[in-house]
């Protein structure tokens, strides 16, 4: 049992609980272009990594801390819980990568290179650092951004509306951005025929 955590985060299905849900999937799409680019600059010195949105968020980020949250409690069995933090990140790496590749072929990240890979999407050593990430998410982030949640809910009522509009004009431009890097890659003379 993982009595030290303090979720706070009920499923709570209304005007309130989707504010709450829309504000912490922006909260964590944003620490992911912040925690990607960093490790981009530590790794390759070069802090803007290329994505498939233009504005500073990466949504599998924003996914995987918000089901990790509302699908873990404080009853939950430790087993269950690393289990969920190895496999929820991964799935949605897995498929973001899988639907990105099908959709547009390319491929933003690629762990071929690395042991225990599964079609360049994800890779074994990757998945044991979300597990890390996913409970310093759970036990200390969350807690610390459920504060901030609830010191700006007042203003946060009234924007988060916005920030679904936005991300819904950021999905659809980047869709056609891409999709229109596919035709021309598709229409361009290819020199090997």
């Amino acid at each position: 049992m993982i009595s030290f955590l303090d979720f706070n985060t009920p499923l709570n299905i209304s005007f309130e609980g989707v504010s709450a849900v829309v504000f912490y999937f922006t909260i964590y799409s944003l620490i992911g272009w912040l925690l990607e680019n960093s490790y981009s600059y530590m790794t390759k010195r070069k802090f803007f990594k290329p994505n498939f949105f233009l504005g500073p968020f990466k949504p599998m980020y924003g996914f995987a801390p918000v089901l990790l949250v509302y699908l873990i409690g404080p009853e939950t069995n430790w087993a269950v819980v690393l289990l969920l933090c190895f496999f929820i990140p991964t799935f949605i790496e897995y498929l973001s990568g899988a639907l990105l590749q099908k959709f547009f072929h390319r491929q933003w990240w690629n762990y071929s290179d690395m042991p225990m890979q599964i079609h360049g999407h994800i890779c074994l050593p990757f998945s044991l650092c979300w597990i890390l990430l996913s409970l310093a998410c759970v036990k200390w982030v969350h807690p610390v951004i459920v504060s901030v949640y609830e010191a700006i809910e007042f203003l946060w009522t009234w924007i988060w509306p916005a920030v679904i509009l936005y991300f819904i004009a950021e999905l659809t431009l980047s869709i056609r951005r891409n999709s229109a890097q596919v035709l021309d890659e598709a229409e361009s003379p290819n020199p090997i025929q």
